[in-house]
């Protein structure tokens, strides 16, 4: 039977390795010792799976993709209607009799909704579980669309567009939360990578229904349209998103350290018939138990249980639910959090403060677009959501897995934060092109194509590398960053949709478009750099904190 090995012996083992230093979120992917792990082809895999087949870890490529792709689906539904107002704008002007400061508080408020709501979401996905959470929370997203689309008042419109907030926070939780329930680290930033995808995706494509249906058949017809994509995610996700916790202190886990324990006197006796080959770039040896591949194949073909598919499994009592509220505030105090949070808000401004300004700048001289051209606008910023897609997660993988190579089979998280160059490019060239361009009334095709574009690069790619490596640095709590994240993210953007078109009005665009981009420019400058070369230490500083323990 093929050895599993817990996280905790693995870490021990590896400090009889000499220069190592195993801190939460170094990764041994190499054997070491008399531990000898299992192999995916060229790749280790961590974390290690148990030895049952309805072990997230262990479900076959197929059901893991129709999970993945729930998770995205999901998120992408919970992106469509929060900032999918911006081409909207004058209907509701004209409908509400309100200002374009009332109108933008439609925005505004489900910000602010969407960041404080995790404090419950991610709780209830620990003591529920992530698929019920899923399927609550669409169903709160389909009836927010409802009350939207059947809204005759300015009061009922702002009431139902809290309520969508409260239905579509866990688009910025739940995927990471079944991204790290699911995937090998070798994996995870391309993952990583479809989740921001779908995210994003989801914001951009918005307004380019809401424009194209609002101008056609009324603003109305746009929540009908989001009501009917919560509808087919419900039924898509009733089948095709399984519960991907999974208790690794359970029976499973147990077991899989006792007979971890009980195999090395036999594994000593196998070192003397093992085979050497190079995995990761790295010579080391392998025992007869995990060098089979049809063996290491039927162990990676596993699917959900019935359990598993149940709409609530039931409540899991020994989860530390309150423990979990508590969490995000915990983590604040580390500074590769804090980091990752304001990094994650920075980035994400640099596309809120397009979306806040579009509609009246873009519906003014010299470029007059109706609502359905705003709209098609945010085409731009799909495209470079792609583009990140294909580029920003198989780049920091490939990125740390060179530098793994180099450091004979050592992973550290902060190996990634490299990949964050190209895109520290993309942000300059797109925010200068946008700001300069807007103030002096450049053609829409420069503005729209390079700027929109680059933005929609950048906020998807930096935002998706800083997630990862914090999520690498803290995965048991990575629910709770998120929290965290979003929180910060979120009254950031509330901030700004209050204060920023008055600026724009008073000094212009490039004095405020630029200071957004500076400080994320700025962020990923002044803090990922430090990070490259002293984040193992910070690391190694809340090494003995209770944040690892969470499950």
């Amino acid at each position: 039977m093929a050895q599993v090995v817990s996280g905790e012996r693995l870490r021990g083992t590896a400090q009889e390795v000499p220069g190592v230093v195993v801190y939460p979120g170094t990764e041994i992917m190499t054997d070491v010792a008399d531990v000898h792990l299992k192999h995916a082809g060229k790749h280790t895999l961590v974390p290690q799976p148990t030895n049952d087949p309805n072990d997230p870890l262990n479900w076959s490529r197929t059901w893991k993709w129709l999970t993945m792709s729930s998770m995205a689906l999901c998120t992408f539904n919970y992106g469509v209607g929060p900032l999918s107002l911006a081409p909207q704008v004058p209907y509701y002007m004209r409908d509400f009799d309100s200002s374009l400061p009332a109108v933008i508080n439609f925005v505004g408020v489900s910000i602010l909704i969407l960041g404080f709501t995790n404090f419950i979401w991610v709780p209830l996905s620990r003591g529920l579980g992530r698929r019920p959470v899923a399927i609550i929370t669409t169903l709160i997203t389909m009836a927010s669309c409802i009350w939207r689309a059947r809204a005759t008042s300015y009061n009922s419109f702002l009431g139902a567009s809290i309520f969508c907030g409260i239905g579509a926070s866990p688009g910025e939780t739940l995927g990471p939360i079944i991204i790290a329930d699911i995937s090998f680290l070798h994996e995870r930033g391309r993952w990583m990578g479809l989740y921001q995808w779908s995210f994003w995706s989801g914001l951009m494509i918005g307004p380019i229904l809401a424009g194209v249906t609002s101008q056609d058949y009324g603003w109305q017809s746009f929540w009908w349209v989001c009501t009917a994509i919560s509808a087919f995610t419900i039924v898509w996700i009733m089948f095709f998103l399984p519960e991907t916790k999974w208790d690794r202190r359970g029976p499973s886990a147990t077991s899989a350290d006792t007979q971890a324990q009980a195999s090395e006197s036999s594994l000593k006796e196998d070192a003397l018939v093992t085979k050497t080959e190079r995995v990761d770039g790295v010579e080391h040896a392998r025992s007869p138990a995990s060098y089979t591949d049809d063996s290491l194949e039927e162990r990676i073909s596993g699917k959900p249980n019935k359990t598993q598919m149940l709409p609530i499994v039931g409540w899991k009592a020994h989860e530390p639910v309150l423990e979990a509220i508590i969490l995000p505030l915990k983590l604040a105090r580390f500074p590769i959090v804090l980091w990752g949070a304001i990094q994650f808000t920075l980035s994400a401004s640099c596309y809120l403060m397009i979306n806040l300004i579009q509609s009246q700048t873009l519906g003014a001289p010299p470029y007059n677009f109706s609502p359905a051209n705003v709209g098609y606008t945010n085409l731009a910023f799909f495209v470079g959501v792609c583009i990140s897609l294909l580029t920003a997660g198989p780049l920091s993988d490939w990125v740390s897995q060179r530098a793994t190579v180099r450091n004979n089979g050592v992973r550290e998280p902060e190996m990634r934060l490299p990949a964050l160059l190209p895109f520290a490019v993309c942000t300059i060239i797109g925010s200068v092109t946008l700001s300069v361009g807007f103030q002096n009334g450049w053609p829409w095709e420069v503005i729209v194509i390079v700027g929109f574009t680059l933005i929609g690069i950048q906020v998807a790619a930096v935002s998706g590398i800083a997630i990862t490596y914090v999520v690498d640095c803290y995965k048991p709590a990575a629910g709770e960053f998120l929290v965290c994240a979003t929180v910060f993210k979120n009254v950031w953007g509330y901030g700004l949709s209050k204060f920023l078109n008055d600026w724009i009005v008073e000094i212009g665009y490039i004095g405020p478009l630029m200071t957004i981009a500076a400080l994320s420019l700025g962020c990923m400058l002044l803090g990922a750099v430090p990070l490259y070369f002293y984040g193992k230490k910070l690391r190694g500083w809340s090494a003995g904190s209770s944040v690892h323990s969470a499950s």
